[in-house]
């Protein structure tokens, strides 16, 4: 009859790395089966139902509407982005698109169109806007394409356009819906990120009138989010509690888009 209390072999140095190994392996390989399937699922879920946002699969977009959630709690009044002194800003402001900004436009005859919630249209022109208090701001505007540059940016504050044209009624709404004069490129706001404190209706760039590709006379920098909610050459504003048009959403992007 064996003894029972007799010690156990000790494992070689060569069998102990043979063993780690084996585990090492058989925990990769199973991570890697979950990977694959996790993939394979999110790649055959049936697409969203389309409509404001369109494109991603419908577990893709719970996921981008609960990370919304998150992020809106991020960003406040008492939470700005990083800015930075002007001699950093690039002299030569990176272009990117030109939807919604690339047909014949007449800037002397633009003005700026805002529905108010009874109906009422407001015809804004630039000099209305620049003889309110100007605001600058240098900050990183952040594209969603990996690249990013540190810009110059003047204009007037959306807070103050709201509270001078009247508009607080309507801005205690969810959303803010903004359009180019074409309508072929939209962008809709979360209210909170449109009211943020550094978001500005820009007409100069590097101290300078704003040229047409980037978005003359009247465009829209909102520091908090990524550069397709930075909408060019603003036509129209209006307010909804429901969430507005937006261009790139209904390519499968992230309808909030923020930082």
């Amino acid at each position: 009859m064996k003894n029972s209390n007799t010690p156990k072999k000790e494992l070689t140095v060569q069998q102990k790395i043979n063993r780690r190994s084996f585990i090492s392996f058989g925990v990769f390989g199973l991570m890697g089966v979950a990977a694959y399937k996790g993939w394979n699922w999110l790649y055959n879920a049936p697409r969203e139902t389309a409509g404001i946002t369109a494109g991603a699969r419908a577990p893709m977009r719970r996921a981008l509407n609960q990370t919304e959630l998150a992020f809106r709690r991020f960003f406040s009044n008492n939470h700005l982005v990083k800015t930075y002194p002007k001699s950093m800003a690039a002299k030569n402001v990176r272009h990117n698109s030109d939807v919604g900004v690339k047909d014949h436009f007449d800037i002397a005859a633009w003005k700026l169109q805002v529905t108010r919630s009874n109906g009422e249209v407001l015809q804004i022109t630039i000099d209305q806007i620049k003889a309110l208090p100007k605001t600058e701001i240098v900050y990183d505007f952040k594209c969603v394409e990996g690249w990013d540059q540190i810009q110059y940016w003047g204009g007037l504050k959306m807070i103050d356009f709201i509270e001078h044209f009247g508009l607080a009624q309507e801005a205690t709404l969810a959303y803010m819906g903004l359009m180019t004069p074409n309508r072929q490129y939209q962008v809709g706001l979360d209210m909170p990120s449109a009211l943020h404190p550094q978001t500005i209706l820009a007409y100069e760039m590097n101290g300078k009138p704003i040229p047409g590709n980037h978005g003359a006379p009247l465009r829209l920098i909102i520091p908090v989010k990524y550069g397709i909610k930075n909408i060019k050459r603003i036509g129209s504003i209006a307010f909804s509690n429901n969430r507005p048009p937006d261009y790139w959403a209904r390519q499968g992007y992230d309808y909030y888009s923020g930082l």
